[in-house]
């Protein structure tokens, strides 16, 4: 079928800046309305990220959890995918710059205007302290872990061996808690019929978290079965440990010194900076995290025409999670059949908490939902059920199950490719 609509006078044009969650989500609200969408973003893929540690720790492979936008959305007439940077707004002309994938400049014009940019990570260094929020992210730790056992491998003398085999997560939220225990499961599992000259089990790792408590968003005894989890995993938790600085041979946090020849960033994230760039397209100022106004129903302030949305959005009581982030594109797709069938919008935007679930490793896992709590393989299950469900596509969701059984039974990781043997810097310094 065609795409091209020829012969008829123009349609509403709605422009999604993002292919994320509530990007895509968007996307799909409105197939069946009578506009013409263009989704554009600078990656050609749509990321799971909730599965991006599986990557990091060689679970899954980038294909299985990043399938392309323009499969996903081939079979919808009315929308396309551009490959292109946003650059900035000019929200009287009703217009986006953008530059094209050979520097090309490009001006998007639109009726209405979705902006899905999402967040990314705050780490101080990321050389030093790479961070998880991208496909290369989930490449470079992967590459950071595999090569660490590597080095310890070769090296001479014990003590310059045991160091290479001290690790550490910082951030103590749901990343850093599966970060950490599936590097705990790769060194004392996985690993350990690998290597020869190391006991990969010896392995040191630390999970490092600035409160005073491990996944704080959680009931506490729930946070409290996920330190014992982790405990039985070969994780040391440390709470109260605001870092201060990172160097090659650790980080120094307010409660000491944490040896630690690998260290992994997992502690917070930023609004993407177009949330500024729109912020200041519309008059406004974003908040400490960077983030950017929005009325009620989403809107831009002063601009009904400009929605913003996911963890770009500073919207009280919402969390920048892939489940509001997909619930609010599905109400702004609602808002704009609404005004395009020359009724009200949608109303106020109501977030849906269905619980939250992290998984430690293999068969344990906490979760809240609808009031209930739940630990161990319960909850494992649960996760492993919502996270395929929300996989795009039957295709990943069926490599994705038979990777996770082959994973479970033979306790064994095909991915585990090296990608690049980085030289660490000297020293980095942290904010007090």
């Amino acid at each position: 079928m065609s795409r091209r609509h020829t012969n008829r006078a123009p349609r509403h044009r709605v422009l999604i800046v993002g292919g994320g969650f509530g990007g895509l989500a968007a996307v799909r609200a409105l197939r069946r309305a009578p506009v013409d969408i263009t989704l554009v973003d600078r990656a050609n893929h749509h990321l799971f990220q909730p599965l991006l540690y599986q990557v990091a720790a060689g679970i899954l492979t980038e294909g299985e959890i990043a399938p392309p936008l323009r499969g996903i959305l081939r079979r919808q007439a009315n929308a396309r995918v551009l490959l292109a940077e946003v650059a900035g707004f000019d929200l009287d002309a009703r217009a986006v710059h953008a530059t094209g994938p050979d520097g090309e400049a490009l001006e998007l014009g639109y009726d209405t205007l979705v902006v899905a940019a999402g967040a990314g990570a705050t780490s101080a260094d990321a050389e030093l302290a790479p961070s998880l929020k991208t496909l290369a992210d989930a490449r470079r730790i992967r590459s950071r872990v595999l090569g660490a056992f590597e080095r310890a491998e070769l090296a001479a003398d014990p003590d310059e061996r045991a160091a290479w085999m001290t690790f550490a997560v910082v951030g103590g939220g749901p990343t850093g808690v599966e970060l950490a225990g599936q590097v705990a499961e790769l060194a004392r599992r996985t690993l350990r019929r690998d290597f020869d000259g190391v006991d990969t089990a010896a392995a040191r790792i630390t999970l490092v978290e600035a409160g005073g408590q491990v996944l704080p968003e959680y009931p506490a005894t729930l946070a409290a079965r996920a330190v014992r989890d982790l405990d039985r995993l070969g994780v040391a938790v440390r709470t109260g440990a605001g870092v201060t600085a990172i160097d090659a041979a650790g980080i120094a946090t307010h409660a000491g010194q944490i040896p630690a020849r690998t260290v992994l960033w997992a502690a917070g994230v930023t609004a993407s900076p177009l949330a500024a760039a729109l912020a200041e397209a519309a008059g406004l100022d974003v908040d400490a995290g960077g983030r950017l106004p929005v009325a009620a129903d989403l809107t831009l302030p002063g601009h009904p025409d400009v929605l913003a949305l996911g963890d770009m959005a500073a919207l009280g009581g919402v969390p920048g999670i892939a489940p509001a982030a997909m619930q609010q594109g599905r109400h702004a797709g609602r808002t704009i059949r609404r005004r395009l069938a020359g009724r009200p919008s949608a109303g106020p935007f109501r977030y849906f908490d269905k619980g939250t679930l992290a998984v430690i490793g293999r068969g344990r896992a906490v979760g809240v939902s609808f009031g209930l709590r739940f630990a161990g393989m319960l909850a494992f299950a649960v996760w492993a059920l919502v996270h395929v469900r929300y996989l795009v596509g039957w295709g990943s969701r069926l490599v994705t199950v038979t990777r996770w059984a082959w994973s479970l039974l033979a306790r064994d990781r095909g991915a585990r490719l090296i990608d690049t043997a980085p030289t660490l810097p000297v020293r980095a310094g942290l904010p007090a």
